[in-house]
């Protein structure tokens, strides 16, 4: 028998699993520092709030090896980045660009209903809040700075 949730239900349970998995990776973030191989890094910075992030790469044999990150921001941006390290490792360039415009759709609002992106669907709910939106997105595009190698740093403003 399956069981039945109701739409209140399914929303305060997602709500309380966003609430844990934030706090959880930013008090706890993963993969925080530069890998010793890195061989590929950009800066991010969000004006609005002040969030700072650099995104380390090492990419070998045509995948992401390595990920890290460093800097510090509200707990939305940890927890964003630090969900990101999580995701990317093992990943193409080309897979984690793919990633990136899948992630930037789901918080903005206008992923497809049923993208599957794991525990990164936890952050779906800031799409409601477009100033957090650049705090959970400012990590990513200081990804894709790193995979093209782009030396001025990335801002959430341009």
């Amino acid at each position: 028998m399956n069981p039945r949730f109701d739409n209140a239900n399914d929303a305060s349970d997602l709500r309380d699993l966003y609430q844990e998995m934030v706090v959880d990776h930013s008090r706890r973030p993963r993969n925080f520092g530069r890998p010793a191989a890195a061989n590929h890094h950009a800066e991010g910075y969000n004006p609005l709030c002040g969030d700072r992030v650099t995104v380390y790469l090492t990419v070998a044999d045509g995948v992401i090896a390595e990920v890290g990150f460093e800097g510090s921001g509200c707990a939305i941006s940890t927890a964003s980045a630090s969900l990101m390290t999580e995701a990317l490792k093992g990943k193409t360039p080309a897979e984690a660009e793919a990633l990136f415009a899948d992630f930037h759709a789901l918080v903005s609002g206008t992923a497809p209903a049923g993208a599957a992106l794991g525990k990164l669907a936890v952050l779906a709910g800031v799409q409601a809040f477009p100033a957090r939106v650049k705090c959970a997105t400012l990590a990513w595009h200081t990804l894709r700075a790193a995979l093209h190698d782009e030396a001025a740093p990335v801002t959430t403003e341009e």
